[in-house]
């Protein structure tokens, strides 16, 4: 009977883990209300929601006042993480006005993409936007910005794996800051992009049970390096590559 309740137990579990992993999923960045003049932006697709991240290679993306204002969002370049993930990255194509409302929109936008962009700030059926400052520029890298290899951790889930190798980040916490991250496979000299954060001076390098950024071998080595982006998409000086293991290379597994 206790074996019988146990098995149950875990396959309630089990359900509740696949759940989470829905078929679909959009970001809007920054995630903050407020904006200075120049920032960059970054919409970010899950599975399903992949396909519209492509579609703007072909179609115009827009920042729209209140005042009928359109200020069109120049796309920069459109990244494809190793597990269902995808960024477009975008710049203003000009300075926007100060102290002003701004409402994202797409070209040929349609009613399920209008969707996507509610419920952004208070979790209500408020349309997505931002509010400028008057700042015209963000903050600067006033000093050089590094890291080293801390540990590397892998969990199991229902789902699969996570697994993240975790680096120090010696960088100036009150800088809002991307990091563009360049992963190498040094077995297959091959090399995968992708714009991540860091969390409490932290940066994970992997992925979660469903998606992420990087995924890794069973074994093999792995060479990494940061450029730290800066609210205006300005890059400061890379830091130097890092050496380390796979994260499943002599890792205890954690989990189920």
């Amino acid at each position: 009977m206790k074996k019988l309740l146990f098995l149950f137990t875990l396959l309630l579990s089990f359900q509740s883990v696949i759940a989470d992993c829905s078929a679909f999923g959009i970001q809007f960045y920054p995630m903050q209300e407020k904006i200075n003049r120049n920032a960059m932006f970054i919409i970010q697709g899950y599975a399903m929601n992949i396909k519209t991240i492509k579609t703007f290679k072909n179609r115009k993306v827009y920042l729209k006042s209140e005042s009928g204002e359109l200020v069109e969002l120049k796309l920069q370049e459109i990244l494809y993480s190793q597990m269902n993930l995808a960024q477009a990255i975008f710049m203003p194509s000009k300075t926007l006005r100060s102290n002003t409302k701004y409402f994202l929109k797409y070209e040929n936008q349609t009613d399920k993409e209008t969707k996507d962009m509610q419920s952004r700030f208070y979790g209500d059926k408020k349309p997505l936007y931002w509010i400028t400052s008057t700042e015209e520029y963000g903050k600067t890298f006033s000093t050089p910005v590094s890291a080293t290899y801390k540990t590397s951790r892998v969990e199991y889930y229902g789902c699969g794996p996570e697994a993240n190798a975790i680096f120090d980040v010696k960088n100036d916490p009150s800088k809002k800051t991307w990091y563009r991250t360049e992963l190498l496979d040094v077995s297959t000299n091959t090399t995968s992009v992708y714009y991540i954060q860091s969390y409490n001076n932290k940066i994970s390098v992997g992925h979660d049970m469903c998606s992420g950024a990087f995924s890794f071998n069973r074994k093999g080595m792995y060479k990494v390096r940061f450029t730290p982006i800066n609210s205006d998409g300005k890059a400061a000086r890379a830091t130097n590559w890092i050496t380390f293991k796979s994260p499943f290379a002599g890792n205890k597994l954690n989990g189920f």
